[in-house]
Parts: structure tokens; sequence; C-alpha cells
């Protein structure tokens, strides 16, 4: 495969060793890929400046509208447990309904002690992330029912594909941490799923993972799990905060049994709770984006204002997930202009709360084109500059969360450490300012052989995944390949060259007789 060809330079000025500093060809690219998946982007920080695409005056209609809707409006609570709980602390409960009503002082007083910034621990201490300020941290897919290559095609969930994801999370350190179940592995029965996959995130990762809140006995099981994993006590979990879970409102206006009970058990024991309304303008959700956003917010800050009630001071995120469906098929749209207005101001009203970010890496193509690529780089592009702290779906997203793909995956790794390499600072050192190479050269040279280029040529710029930066001739005599093609020889090489993290013999034997113990005990009810 030939290398890629350099500009012209004048004859008289290139060494006689030039051709060997070229930029090295795409085996050479691949080479130093394979060697490394990434390590630097393990830690990253988004110190930019905030997009502000709300004035003072109209955000602050927005949190007024919002609290107004809580006090005249209210939200429909369905666990009589919460009910309870919410009366204890002062909001406006009628008994035999379940229609709650809340002072907009309560709220605020709620709101006021949750944390602006904490830390969730792993197994691993080397992938604890740093949850709120400038921070960002990226999650993989997560609770796609559908699962998608070029090989196999569009198939229902599974565990085997279930596992390659996870390893593929695993393997790319731009990833910090898992989302969910990358796709739902339907092969296992949903009485003991959650053992089995809590199990595998324990085994084949190192990062910190989700559960799911579909029950008091699911939560119980994975916060167990999560204990033994990292080897722990009960009482040192309380104080490090190592699981967390998504509590969606069911918009408009609604916090069902499963996910109320979801905040009380992780609430009370000091976990990560991300509370994120799902509001479609014009479907659950008003069809102006400003209306979305009233709804979206009344509903993020009654969900963060239960944790409170729950324990003050449990870790909460606040989730945006409002955009709009096309009019014309009720189908749900993302990466859309609306959706990138709504995460900015979603990050306006969370920064507003002093509560952490949580948005997504989203789309709604059907397969790896220019669709998926575009609405995903919308999506980044927003929540870089609405400045997310905890990115959920950020690879591997595809048909609006419906497919998990496998080819998407990579190409989201690409572009999420093309994110990290925008937001790392600018070297402006005497060093990088380069004056004595520019006094060496002086006007007409080039600068390929220059001591300070052949330090530096290896690692001075990105060097994209899937970018194929061959001449059109030599891309044809390869073949014409696609991103598609080089994205499904990626994510195949990545498997293999997957590496297992260590685990202890006694956590991994005590965590095995856990799961056992469970399954036998018949895991937790079903309606099938």
């Amino acid at each position: 495969m030939s290398e890629i060809t350099t500009p012209s330079v004048d004859p008289q000025k290139q060494p006689e060793d030039a051709a060997r500093h070229r930029r090295p060809g795409r085996r050479g690219a691949e080479r130093q890929r394979a060697r490394s998946p990434g390590s630097r982007y393990a830690k990253l920080a988004n110190t930019l400046a905030r997009t502000e695409i709300l004035p003072p005056e109209a955000l602050e209609d927005i949190h007024q509208a919002s609290l107004t809707v809580l006090e005249e409006v209210g939200m429909d609570i369905i666990l009589p447990e919460a009910r309870e709980r919410m009366k204890t602390a002062g909001a406006d409960v009628t008994p035999g309904e379940q229609r709650v009503r809340f002072d907009r002082g309560l709220i605020l007083e709620m709101i006021a002690s949750a944390p602006s910034s904490f830390t969730m621990f792993a197994r691993n201490p080397a992938r604890n992330v740093e949850i709120g300020g400038n921070n960002l941290v990226f999650a993989q897919v997560a609770s796609a029912p559908f699962v998608t290559d070029r090989d196999g095609g569009r198939r229902v969930g599974n565990r085997e594909d279930f596992r390659k994801l996870v390893k593929l999370a695993q393997h790319y350190d731009v990833i910090h941490t898992t989302g969910g179940y990358p796709v739902e592995p339907v092969d296992i029965h949903a009485s003991v799923r959650h053992l089995d996959c809590l199990s595998d995130l324990v085994k084949f990762t190192d990062k910190v993972f989700h559960c799911y809140s579909l029950g008091k006995q699911r939560n119980l099981d994975a916060l167990e799990i999560a204990r033994i994993g990292r080897g722990i006590s009960v009482e040192q979990m309380e104080r490090e905060p190592s699981l967390f879970t998504v509590i969606n409102s069911s918009s408009p206006l609604r916090l069902d049994g499963p996910m109320l009970q979801g905040i009380i058990e992780m609430s009370s024991r000091n976990q990560v709770v991300i509370m994120t309304p799902f509001t479609l303008a014009g479907a659950m959700a008003p069809v102006t984006i400003a209306g979305a956003l009233v709804q979206q917010n009344a509903e993020a800050l009654c969900g963060i204002a239960f944790t409170q009630m729950v324990r003050k001071g449990a870790p909460v995120m606040y989730g945006g997930f409002t955009s709009n469906v096309d009019m014309k098929t009720g189908a749900p749209a993302f990466g859309t202009p609306e959706y990138m207005k709504a995460v900015i101001a979603g990050g306006q009203l969370a920064r507003k709360y002093g509560v952490p970010y949580r948005t997504s890496n989203t789309n709604a193509a059907n397969t790896l084109d220019a669709q998926a690529a575009y609405e995903s780089m919308m999506s980044l592009w927003a929540l870089t500059q609405g400045g997310g702290n905890f990115v959920l779906h950020a690879a591997g997203w595809t048909e609006g969360g419906l497919t998990a793909s496998f080819e998407k995956f990579i190409l989201d790794v690409d572009m999420l450490q093309m994110v990290a390499e925008f937001l790392s600072p600018l070297d402006v050192s005497a060093d990088a300012l380069a004056l004595e190479a520019v006094r060496d050269v002086g006007p007409g040279g080039h600068y390929f052989g220059t001591a300070h280029t052949l330090a530096r040529y290896e690692n001075a710029f990105y060097s994209p995944i899937l970018s194929d930066w061959r001449n059109f001739e030599t891309w044809t005599e390869a073949g014409r390949p696609t991103t598609y093609d080089h994205a499904n020889r990626v994510f195949k090489q990545a498997l293999t060259a997957y590496e297992q993290p260590p685990l202890d013999p006694a956590i991994e034997e005590e965590l095995d007789s856990f799961v056992a113990r469970r399954k036998a005990e018949g895991g937790v009810p079903t309606d099938f």
C-alpha cells in the first residue's frame, strides 16, 4: 500500500533521508493505533467557555415557569411510599390521590443540598471518574433491544453480542464507564438477566457500571454485586458511590413506581441517580422548545428534590433529553438544531442549580452513513458547548436508540477522541512556538527534515481511526473501501486485542456464589 503523497518541496532543500520522515502510510498508522487504544483519553476536562443560548432573563423565565408547573399542576407520583416521604418533607399530598404539588421554596431548598461534584468509584481506582465541574465523562450506548454489524445484520439482543460490546467499552479508554446493557440480551430469562449481565460487567470491565431501576430487588442485587466487585464493605460503599442508575420520568409529569423505588434504594445508600425526563417536543412535551424545556425542568427538579428528601447530599445529576419529533410521522428525531438548542439550554439550567449535567450523543440514522455522522457530531458539538459532564450513549447508538451498532461504536470512538483532542489545551510554550525552527528554515524552505519536526512528527497530530487519506488512485487500487469497511475491520481487531482486566480470585468466587444463590432463589418475579 502506497504512502500518502507529500506536498512538493524544493529539491535543493530536501534532505537525502526525507522519504523516511514522510507521514506514515495507512499500514503504519494502523500499527500505531493497534498498539494503544487511547490511554491519553482516560481523564478529560472541558475548560472552554460555555455557550449561553438563553439570556439571563429567559433562563429565569423557564425556571419560574417550571416551578409554577410543580406548584399548580404537580406530578403524578405512582408509589405510596414516595408520596409519604414527600408529604413528610412538606409537599402537598391529598390522601388517596396520586397527584402531588410542590411549593417552589421546598423544591429549591431540597436542590440546594445536592452536591455540585462527586466521584464515582470503580473496582480499578485508575478508572474512578470525577463528575461535575469541567469534567467530561463518556459512557457506552445502553438499553438497545437490537444489535447490528455489517456481517450479521440487525438482530435481537443476545449475550454474545452484549459481551462483545462490553469488551469494546473496556478496550477504549475514551469510554470511561459502561452505560447500562449496551444491548438487551433477551436470551437470558428476565428473572435472572440482571445477575448475569452485572456479573459480566464486573468480570469483563474494571470501570464504573449502571443498574436498571426495575424493582427493589434488582436494585438490591446490583448494589451487592457492585460491592463484591470492589471488594469493600457496605459502609465503605456508602461513603464511595460505586453504582449509578438512570431515572426517567414518564413524561408528561409522572414518576412511576419502579423509578421512584430506584431513587429510594439508590439515594438512601448514597449511590448515584441520573434524573432524566424523556421530553420529545410535539409528543410528550409542548411543541415549542421553550415549552418542552419548562416541562423537562419541572420533571427534573421534582426527581432531584426527591433524592434529597430521601437523603440530603445524595449524588444526583440533572439529565436533559429534550428533542423533537417528525411532525409528519411522529418518529423521534435526534441531532437536530432543536436538539442542540435544548442541550445547550439544559446545561445552563443545570449550572443554575449547581448540579452535574447528563446529556447524550444521539442520532436517528438506520445505518452507518453520513446521517449517522453528522447527527452525532451535531450532538457532540452541542454537549461540548453546553457543558455536559456525563454523556450517555456516547458510542454505538443508532436508529434513535433502538439498535447498538458495532461499526457505529468505532465511528463514535473516533469522534470522541477528536473531541478530546480539540479540548486539550493549545501548547504555546517557547518550544512549541518554534522560533529556532523558523530561523533554521527561513523563507522558501520546508520543515520536513528539521530537528523540530523529526522530534515530534510521530505524535504531532491526531491519527484518526477511520479516515482514509490515500490519494484517489491508491484508494481505487485498494478496492475503494468505505468508512463502513474500515469500521467493520477495526471493531474486529479491537475484540482480538481485548485484554480482560485482572480480578482477585476470591472476589470472583464470592461473586459467582452470590449469583448462583440468587438464581437458585428464582431471581426476581416477572410477567412471563
